[in-house]
């Protein structure tokens, strides 16, 4: 699959418009590249959309639109993009009783050498072995999200594309053995995006709307209007440091206009969270002001 592209990113206001539809068609489309594997591990396929979501919404939530920083997170997610004859998934590791996570996580160490893909069946079958991101990996523990690839060879592409020959995820690690077939349309899914890319579900040619004028605005400090779930994102004009290194008087206009733009929230909703973030790559200063 080939990498996303700036142009392939929409602004921010155009993102908010039809974000709804998009998250929507998201959850339908991974819900057929969504695999279990036994009770505590499900691996999660990714391709172009599944990635394109995840930029969109960083984007979103640190209200990113400089070109450069735009670049720099499309750079992070293309890491995970799938290339020709090659799957990529994200592998999880749920555990829900939080005492025992780093426990249970100990227990698989050693996984990397353990999954597979296999195709075919008796003499015929083939083992494709899954590729760690080995950044990701201790000598002695494992975190709970692991990046993983799966590579083909023409012959095996071959084989996974014809559905009358089994096709199963198997882990075999001595404390985790489990091993699931590949439900059809999880399959077809997949095999689909051996060779081609999936048709954009967000519509890359709607226009953006026109950006509403700042709720309050002062020299130095603007806080942009309502988006839609109503939050208020107040932040410097320009980059004036982290809140460790802002100064006094810069410090004092932006706690200024979080103290209205709170007001506003609270006129309208009856309360309102704050939270603060510097987003990354600039790591320019933003409140991020919600309702209730």
């Amino acid at each position: 699959m080939k990498p996303l592209v700036p142009e392939e990113v929409v602004p921010l206001e155009s993102y908010a418009a039809q974000r709804v539809r998009f998250r929507d068609a998201i959850i339908a489309h991974k819900r057929n590249r969504r695999l279990p594997v036994g009770e505590n591990v499900t691996l999660l396929f990714e391709d172009r959309e599944t990635l394109r979501f995840q930029v969109q919404e960083m984007l979103r939530v640190e209200r990113i639109s400089d070109p450069e920083r735009v670049r720099y997170e499309l750079d992070v997610y293309n890491e995970l993009m799938p290339k020709d004859l090659e799957l990529s998934a994200t592998l999880f590791v749920e555990i829900t009783d939080a005492p025992s996570i780093r426990k249970e996580l100990d227990k698989l160490v050693g996984i990397d050498e353990h999954v597979f893909l296999e195709l075919g069946s008796g003499e015929a079958l083939e083992r494709i072995h899954a590729h760690f991101d080995a950044k990701q990996f201790e000598e002695d523990r494992i975190s709970a999200v692991q990046y993983i690839r799966f590579s083909f060879d023409e012959a095996q592409a071959r084989l996974f594309r014809e559905p009358r020959e089994p096709a199963h995820l198997h882990i075999d690690h001595p404390a985790y053995d489990h091993r699931v077939e590949l439900a059809n349309e999880l399959r077809k899914s997949l095999a689909e995006g051996l060779t081609r890319d999936p048709a954009p579900l967000l519509d890359l040619s709607l226009e953006s709307p026109a950006t509403p004028p700042p709720v309050i605005e002062t020299e130095r400090v603007r806080a942009l209007a309502p988006g839609p779930s109503g939050e208020i994102v107040v932040e410097c004009k320009e980059d004036a440091g982290s809140l460790l290194e802002i100064g006094d008087e810069v410090l004092m206009e932006v706690l200024d206009v979080v103290r209205r733009a709170a007001q506003l929230l609270v006129d309208e909703h009856g309360a309102c969270r704050i939270t603060s973030a510097a987003g990354r790559g600039a790591g320019r200063l933003r409140f991020l002001l919600w309702p209730g």
